[in-house]
């Protein structure tokens, strides 16, 4: 029993019980919402120029930014819609005035150069009225989010605790959203009428978004059961999964569900590659837990949608018919893309101009979902060199230095999630950073032993 109670008021057992309140307390009251931000972003400033950035402090508020991010747009905390972006580049960008960064990361320099023909060609392309400033900002904060993020990332030596750390920063936030997501939606059969997307089930906001932090955070904490040998904060973790992963699930959205399950099964393999013999008799257990865990989640899921999500996932309507669309139209929108690609293929036709030559031709003002084909589409060559970069990189350096366990499953994650959801909030930017990361075990202590805010 000292145990436990030594456990409950470490501050990661506080941070956990603080973002269980700020769910209740931004509900009651959403305008707090932009203030909280406000003083998060002032805090963490606070701490790096106190701290000069010796242990990464601009991970953790790129971290914690990057949770809260869905949340703050959900309740009209977001200072501005692309905030979270910008946060995450000023932040990184401060890093590396304190510490630098690798020579090896040039690649993307050239990445960010590459995206500057799109924005002269946007200058000169886009139709009398438009705004071009805002056009430019939606469709390249998320590139340069990840150019930023991969520059102050890679290679750059990060302990393993600190690693964990880092990656629990971007669950606190999700902990507040998803007791939100219960409060604003508490009985799901008042709001379901089809198997389509549904925002009142996402708190009123963006189910493919909602679902696909969500799905991160399914993805962190999955991470931590493995890697984590203590009881008590396992148990923790295991009530946090099924809470995050029932939330992620009734979104009606799969893209961030589905994803989520591909990292996972990723990092287990990778997990199994390299763990030893007494790490492997651990972990089989705890696998059993989670398997468990997840199938009385989706049971759940299924008996308060009343079977809905399981038709959702069948991909069927209400009445059991499939549908002919399994991409729910996002096909169309590819393929509509890659024309302008196939008829401008040096120059693409500029940043932002895919959405005004939709609108003219179908009446339809959709944004993208998939950032490559948008990247093809308004660079041209330029934005495949800069997808050439983006993937071989990353390959190489797996190659070369295979220190870091996430790196496979962030790139998945990014690479799943550009292809649903475009870049349309900084996970997939800021994850893909992470991915570059080179990790390593510190000789003294270990994860059980010293437990750290992260880690309990």
């Amino acid at each position: 029993m000292a145990k436990v109670l030594k456990y409950k008021i470490t501050p990661h057992i506080q941070l956990i019980l603080f973002h269980l309140g700020l769910g209740l307390g931004i509900y009651s009251f959403r305008s707090f919402s932009k203030l909280y931000l406000a003083l998060v972003v002032l805090y963490f400033l606070l701490i790096v120029f106190i701290r000069g950035n010796r242990k990464d402090e601009v991970l953790y508020a790129a971290a914690y930014i990057t949770g809260f991010e869905v949340f703050s747009r959900m309740t009209g905390g977001a200072i501005t819609y692309e905030f979270a972006k910008y946060a995450v580049i000023m932040f990184l960008g401060v890093g590396m005035f304190y510490r630098g960064f690798h020579r090896g990361s040039w690649p993307f320099v050239l990445f960010l150069l590459l995206l500057f023909p799109g924005i002269i060609l946007s200058a000169i392309n886009l139709n009398y009225g438009s705004e071009l400033f805002k056009a430019i900002s939606f469709n390249l904060s998320g590139p340069t989010c990840l150019a930023i993020s991969a520059l102050y990332c890679y290679q750059r030596k990060v302990p393993w605790r600190r690693m964990v750390e880092i990656l629990t920063y971007i669950v606190y936030p999700l902990i507040g959203m998803t007791v939100y997501l219960f409060l604003y939606t508490p009985d799901l059969r008042d709001v379901l009428t089809s198997t389509e997307s549904n925002f009142q089930a996402s708190g009123g906001f963006g189910p493919n978004q909602v679902a696909t932090v969500l799905g991160l955070g399914m993805f962190v904490l999955f991470t931590r059961l493995l890697i984590i040998n203590h009881r008590f904060l396992n148990l923790i973790d295991l009530a946090l999964l099924g809470f995050l992963s029932y939330r992620a699930i009734v979104t009606f959205s799969r893209g961030g569900v589905l994803t989520a399950a591909v990292c996972a099964g990723i990092f287990l393999i990778i997990y199994f590659v390299r763990a030893s013999t007494k790490d492997k008799a651990v972990t089989i257990p705890k696998l059993s837990l989670i398997g468990g865990l997840l199938v009385i989640t989706w049971l759940a899921s299924s008996f308060f949608t009343g079977g809905f999500i399981d038709k959702r996932y069948l991909n069927q309507d209400a009445a059991g018919r499939e549908q002919e669309d399994l991409s729910t139209g996002r096909l169309e929108l590819i393929n509509s893309e890659l024309e302008e690609f196939y008829a401008y293929p040096l120059t693409g036709i500029g940043v932002g101009k895919m959405k005004e030559v939709r609108q003219e031709r179908t009446g339809k003002t959709s944004a993208t979902h998939n950032e490559i084909s948008r990247l093809l589409s308004e660079h041209g060559l330029p934005g495949l060199l800069g997808l050439f970069v983006l993937v071989f990189t990353p390959a190489v350096l797996f190659l070369k230095d295979g220190s870091n366990p996430y790196l496979l499953p962030f790139i998945a994650f990014w690479f799943l999630t550009i292809n649903h959801s475009s870049m349309r909030i900084a996970a997939p930017a800021f994850v893909y950073g992470l991915a570059l990361l080179s990790l390593y075990r510190e000789k003294k202590a270990t994860l059980h032993r010293q437990p750290i805010s992260g880690q309990g």
